[in-house]
């Protein structure tokens, strides 16, 4: 059978999904119920929210007698790890540019790691029918990307389509586009190189992603590098990161159709399937033929570069909201992430209820946190903390990003001057449209850590900000932390309007009245640098004598609310984040005043005596 295995990859939100959207249609691929539907894709929950993709998705269309395996890939760096392992499914990849946007810092990370495979790549230029859109300019920068990203002769020949995925359109000129998705077929068909299909020899299969069905199990989804698979083959499972060997069967097989995952008898070589029935399968795991047991080279999946700590909750409010709490429920939820998600590390400590995971960035972890709080469990978490290394001349060396900031032109000054106090260092500067910069940087990546809150009030929303890692090197000194401090609750008990009419003198709420707080809980950003215990619980006495004007309306300031992501950024190092299904928390290590003021007086001895 004609089969072509390709990948989407693009920087975010460049319009991978709604592309893939289109080619169901135009294919035939979607039932009556999905035709309305943007962005099918996106399944889980979070995706749809966020409007991102965080987990790869496979699916397959027939374009006339051509069967093409299409996955879908994450566009955030933090999510590289997918992407690294999903370039190895495929023959070729569509790498999707935006007409206005062009070549963004996602887009030179997938392309490197494509290019090193020696993967044929299509350029789509999508968003053509922007108003400013720049499609000539925009591929002229994907060549000078090629070039600059060492590809070979071959590979700088790219072909090139200009679509409009929302609107349905593509073509191979911007000004000759036709109503539907022929070009991009078309370009597959002839550009991206069908598979080896050495059905004949012994069975080999490499599964490069794991997903979960509560009626069969584990499913791992690969490709057949050779060989033909059947329904209750004996097979061998090796390699992967354990490097272990064991035999087991294929319980059932599965192809895509459409979004569907259809069961099969037999599949060949070249083809991208789901194997049913094996429990103790591994990403990165190899299928063979039992009397041929050779495992294949798995791609490296980049080393994470952020860490934190998760902790049972200890709060006067734990166990209330949350249905997992304990420590043994919180080890055994973090190390089955491991298993399919690759590019994370999880560790034991010195305590047992508490664990050191390590992941690609700050949303990689947000993203685990948020659905753990869905799934029911409840924990703590710190701040978090870059991992640094030492190189080979013992030097401490620390994870840089690649930042690019799109501001206009009148935030220019105050962004670099913020940057600057960060220890970044500007690498370029253009422009883009009439009023935009492209602003460029190299920085730590702790110095990126609560910046994006910082970004956005000095640009009064209008600054965009991508960025990507960029290699080790060595430690760039101290950075300024948060210049505020924090506002602490005094006792526990319900917030009242009296009590927090009085406290917001002292800075900004994040709780309004009537709020149930407890002692140590941060209930508001200082304006200054320390940390005051502030009683929003206060109730006012009340007497039987009255005066004039003595009992006019509080107003209060609408308290400001904090996504979980603005949460990790604003905590210093002695705060805790306190995860629950229904409340996202901010609150001190040590909850009474008392600790924290020894320890402060004790830290105070040590620095004298030193």
């Amino acid at each position: 059978m004609n089969i072509r295995n390709v990948a989407i990859i693009a920087h975010v939100d460049h319009g991978k999904t709604t592309l893939v959207d289109q080619l169901l249609k135009d294919a035939g691929a979607l039932r009556r119920n999905e035709q309305g539907t943007d962005r099918i894709m996106d399944s889980g929950d979070l995706e749809r929210e966020r409007g991102i993709t965080i987990l790869s998705k496979n699916t397959a269309v027939l374009y006339g007698d051509t069967r093409i395996n299409i996955v879908d890939t994450p566009g955030h760096a933090d999510f590289g790890g997918e992407v690294e392992r999903i370039l190895q499914m495929v023959d070729g990849v569509l790498l999707l540019i935006d007409a206005f946007e062009g070549c963004m810092p996602q887009t030179r990370f997938v392309l490197r790691k494509a290019l090193e495979l020696n993967k044929k790549c299509v350029v789509v230029v999508n968003k053509v029918d922007r108003p400013e859109a720049r499609p000539y300019e925009v591929v002229d920068e994907a060549l000078e990307l090629f070039i600059e990203l060492g590809a070979s002769d071959e590979q700088l020949d790219f072909p090139i389509v200009y679509a409009s995925a929302r609107n349905g359109q593509s073509g191979y000129e911007p000004d000759e586009m036709e109503n539907n998705m022929q070009a991009v077929f078309d370009t597959i068909l002839k550009e991206i190189p069908a598979p080896g299909q050495e059905t004949e020899e012994p069975l080999q299969i490499l599964f490069s992603t794991i997903d979960y069905d509560e009626y069969v199990g584990k499913i791992g989804i690969g490709r057949i590098e050779r060989g033909t698979a059947y329904r209750g083959q004996p097979i061998v499972l090796c390699g992967g990161q354990e490097n272990r060997t064991r035999e087991t069967k294929i319980t059932r097989l599965y192809n895509f159709e459409g979004l569907q995952r259809v069961e099969v008898e037999k599949a060949y070589a070249g083809d991208i399937v789901c194997v049913a029935g094996v429990e103790d399968l591994n990403v990165g795991e190899t299928a063979c033929d039992p009397l041929k047991v050779e495992p294949m080279p798995f791609v490296k999946i980049d080393e994470p570069t952020v860490s934190m700590l998760f902790l049972v909750n200890d709060s006067p409010f734990a166990g209330k909201e949350g249905k997992y709490v304990t420590s043994r429920n919180l080890r055994d939820r973090l190390f089955t992430e491991v298993k399919t998600n690759v590019s994370m590390r999880v560790e034991e400590t010195e305590t047992t209820d508490t664990f050191r995971v390590s992941g690609r960035g700050e949303l990689h972890l947000s993203i685990l946190i948020e659905q753990m709080r869905r799934q029911g469990y409840e924990f703590a978490v710190s701040r978090p903390k870059v991992i640094l290394h030492r190189d080979e001349q013992g030097r401490i060396t620390e994870p840089m990003e690649e930042l690019t900031i799109d501001v206009p032109q009148e935030y220019v000054g105050s962004v670099m001057e913020k940057l600057g106090q960060r220890k970044a260092e500007m690498t370029d500067m253009t422009s883009i449209g009439d009023t935009g910069t492209r602003l460029k940087f190299i920085i730590p990546a702790r110095g990126l850590m609560g910046y994006r809150s910082e970004l956005m009030t000095d640009t009064r929303g209008n600054g965009v900000m991508n960025h990507l890692f960029a290699g080790y090197e060595p430690f760039k000194g101290e950075i300024m932390e948060r210049k505020t401090g924090s506002l602490v609750a005094h006792e526990t008990g319900d917030t009242s309007s009296y009590g927090l009419f009085y406290a917001q003198d002292r800075g900004r709420l994040f709780v309004g009245p009537g709020v149930p707080v407890y002692e140590g809980q941060i209930v508001g950003e200082n304006a200054r640098a320390e940390d005051i215990v502030v009683n929003v619980c206060k109730k006012k006495h009340v007497t039987n004598m009255r005066a004039a004007g003595s009992d006019e309306a509080l107003r209060l300031t609408p308290p400001t609310y904090f996504t979980l992501e603005q949460c990790l950024e604003f905590i210093a190092d002695d705060e805790l984040v306190e995860i629950t299904p229904k409340n996202i928390r901010m609150r001190k290590r040590m909850l009474s005043k008392e600790q924290r003021m020894k320890q402060a007086a004790k830290k105070i001895r040590e620095d004298e005596l030193y």
